[in-house]
């Protein structure tokens, strides 16, 4: 049984590595009339939670304008609102709105993402909040211009990717945070009295004004982003090569390698015991190369393909096979490897990975998702993780930890490893711990510190009250990362308990923007019970206690009701870091102790 899974995984890579083709995500917002009485969604189909988001209504502003009335209309009614984009790639639920469940107002940026205007003695750009990045890529392109960094996904929006910290991955100057690189941005808040008519004004900051500082990345707490400039720089090209290593002390070269390498990210697959350098460098535009980065885990896939994949991982999670995961991930991970993840030497074929090093433009390499690119065909392909189809589910750990000890923790992540050498297969189907380099930063909410960010994505069960395989393992390297390195939450990625202390962690920055948020937002309009308790304010938790609530990370265990212990899953510490409170699968309780 496991050889026709295997063979029936390396099929579906195959095929997946011919297409090009598939259907875009559907809408994350759907009404039951008109433009009213809707939910609201993330482009998974499900928050951390899995609530559904209720509101009274969508509005769709084309111009700045527009958008001033629909914001004006609703404070007027001192209606909660929030901004959803085009398709919602953040995993909290940031897109839902405050106040009673069903009396809200959602704004959509979609019909908000052209370009505006262009400076090209300054290099800047101005653009609606409400394009994509692939949209925004290929405008500064034709111009012969490139953004310096970007999210390696590009179907999110400017103004998604600012509200959530987005970053792609370098440790060189101001480093690789989108919003490192705002010199403007236009808002449109409430105003509680009316301005000219209006209960809503527009706000226009410049490179100087401090408040800038909040609004690059505000969670959506300030009102809705209306333009943003950014700074740009000539279109230069980059020379990309992956090389594959043995894990035998990378975690002391981590430092060194992002401070040498001008975009290096490193892929490590700790249950494999080997990591994935991408050697990722600036050249001149001159060099020769038409690159192009097609990453797979982007492409599209069919739909029947991805749902056998899907159906083989619940199979081995059902029947506890942990070595079968192990072995179905290791081949994704040699065929990854074998393609060139995606990358190709020459735009225009399918299969065009000929060898290293991969060179070509900025805009084509630095990010990728040809699966939002297509004419719908009735789901036949799709993005992998679409919910019209039961593809991916997974959860996703994304936490910073400080350059001055990611080799600590990659050392106590190694020790559960060697103690439980299939526990960690599970994130090998997604990279595994993917490591990006990001520099402190001066938004409040940005970083403080110089840092590796990784990714750490793993199965999700459908059900909610069913545990996971080494579901101990994961949770205490998740609480580890936390507490013990005091790493810092993404703020568009996690589960709920990757939310807990962040005031603390961000002492007196989280301070100066909460004084910018009541500034433009004194009625806390744009907030929510989730941003509240996210950045600590009005009594809000982002912990939610019950049976089975640690499963899905909505709180850390403290009895064995928070697991399952039905399904002989208890509440116990954990065993590299004893601080931490894992749900264990244990065989008996009484020789448990």
């Amino acid at each position: 049984m496991a050889a026709t899974h295997i063979a029936l995984f390396a099929s579906g890579l195959a095929v997946l590595l011919l297409l090009v083709q598939g259907s875009p995500p559907g809408p994350v917002v759907q009404c039951r009339s008109g433009n009213t009485n809707c939910t609201v969604t993330n482009g998974y189909g499900a928050f951390p939670d899995r609530s559904t988001c209720r509101v009274a209504a969508v509005a769709y502003p084309s111009t700045e304008e527009e958008l001033r009335l629909v914001v004006s209309d609703a404070t007027e009614k001192q209606q909660h609102m929030k901004v959803v984009t085009m398709y919602s790639h953040s995993i909290p639920k940031l897109s839902c709105p405050g106040g009673p469940s069903g009396q809200g107002l959602v704004i959509s940026t979609q019909r908000l993402g052209r370009s505006v205007s262009v400076d090209m003695a300054t290099s800047r750009m101005t653009f609606e909040a409400g394009i994509t990045l692939r949209a925004l890529l290929d405008a500064a392109a034709a111009r012969g211009l490139a953004l310096s960094h970007s999210p390696y996904w590009q179907g999110m929006t400017l103004g998604g990717l600012l509200s959530t910290g987005s970053h792609g991955s370098s440790a060189f100057g101001k480093g690789s945070a989108v919003h490192e690189y705002v010199v403007g941005m236009r808002l449109v808040v409430p105003s509680p009295v009316p301005v000219n008519g209006y209960y809503a004004k527009i706000v226009n900051l410049g490179e100087d004004d401090p408040d800038l500082l909040a609004a690059k990345v505000s969670l959506g707490v300030l009102g809705v982003i209306s333009q943003v400039t950014l700074q740009l720089e000539p279109m230069f090209k980059r020379s990309i090569t992956n090389r594959v290593v043995s894990d035998v002390g990378f975690e002391q070269t981590i430092s060194s390698y992002a401070v040498t390498t001008y975009y290096g990210d490193i892929s490590w697959y700790p249950s494999q015991r080997r990591v994935v350098y991408r050697d990722d460098i600036k050249v001149p535009i001159t060099t020769k190369g038409k690159g192009v980065n097609d990453y797979l885990g982007f492409r599209a896939q069919p739909t029947l393909v991805g749902a056998s994949l899907r159906a083989s991982e619940e199979r081995v999670e059902a029947t506890g096979n942990a070595e079968g995961k192990c072995v179905l991930f290791r081949l994704q991970v040699d065929t990854l490897i074998a393609t060139g993840m995606g990358f190709k030497n020459n735009d225009g074929g399918l299969i065009e990975f000929t060898g290293y090093p991969v060179i070509g433009n900025q805009s084509d390499m630095q990010s990728a998702g040809s699966c939002l690119r297509s004419a719908e065909d009735n789901l036949l392909t799709a993005c992998g993780w679409d919910p019209r189809f039961a593809g991916l589910f997974y959860h996703q750990t994304t936490i910073s930890i400080p350059f001055t000890t990611i080799a600590g923790f990659i050392a106590d992540v190694k020790k559960l490893r060697d103690a439980h050498p299939d526990a960690l297969c599970s994130t090998e189907l997604y990279l595994g711990f993917f490591m990006r380099f990001v520099r402190n930063s001066t938004a409040y909410l940005g970083k403080t510190d110089d840092v590796v960010d990784i990714d750490i994505t793993y199965y999700r069960s459908k059900d909610p009250k069913k545990p996971r395989l080494y579901e101990d393992v994961l949770e205490e390297i998740e609480q580890m990362a936390l507490f013990k390195y005091n790493a810092l939450p993404h703020w568009g990625k996690n589960r709920n308990v990757g939310f807990l202390n962040v005031k603390n962690k961000l002492g007196a920055k989280l301070d100066k923007f909460v004084s910018v948020m009541q500034k433009y937002d004194s009625n806390g309009l744009f907030s929510s019970d989730w941003t509240d308790a996210v950045l600590g304010l009005r009594g809000k938790e982002v912990v939610v206690q019950g049976d089975g609530c640690a499963l899905e990370g909505l709180c850390i265990c403290s009895t064995d009701d928070h697991c399952a212990p039905k399904q002989g899953y208890y509440c116990r510490p954990g065993e590299v870091y004893e601080q931490a409170r894992v749900c264990r699968k244990i065989k008996s309780v009484e020789a448990d102790g």
